[in-house]
């Protein structure tokens, strides 16, 4: 009987377009977001008000190399985020259904998102805190 039923033909009958990857990107980085930012802020805090030690652990692991690819990496997904909801909320005006804009403004949200957060490096590491 199970073999009998249809299947849903979305999966092959989709595909993959700019505009959808933003949408499904919106909801991850959203989520990462919340997990990931609030967890380091969380252990940022709680290092910060326990001893000097946690602290300097903490600081040890957030300048270590990986500790770079996180801050880059969540830095990107905040930028993406934004660059989507400022998307979201321009089509929720009633502007950027037409097919064409809708694959542009998707398209500068990765492409804003990238270019924001080469940005935001290049002035935190020019004009930021002692990288040491």
């Amino acid at each position: 009987m199970a073999d009998s039923r249809p299947l849903s033909p979305h999966l092959s009958i989709w595909k993959w377009r700019v505009h959808m990857a933003t949408s499904i990107f919106h909801r991850v980085s959203g989520n990462a977001l919340a997990f990931a930012g609030l967890t380091l802020f969380a252990w940022w805090l709680a290092a910060a008000a326990t001893s000097k030690e946690a602290y300097d652990s903490f600081a040890a692991v957030a300048g270590s190399p990986v500790g770079w690819i996180v801050w880059v990496g969540l830095s990107w997904t905040f930028f993406q985020h934004l660059m989507s909801g400022i998307r979201h909320l321009l089509m929720d005006s009633g502007w950027g259904y037409a097919l064409g804009t809708s694959k542009m403004t998707a398209t500068w949200v990765f492409a804003g998102a990238i270019a924001l957060t080469a940005a935001f490096w290049a002035v935190f590491i020019l004009f930021g805190p002692g990288l040491g």
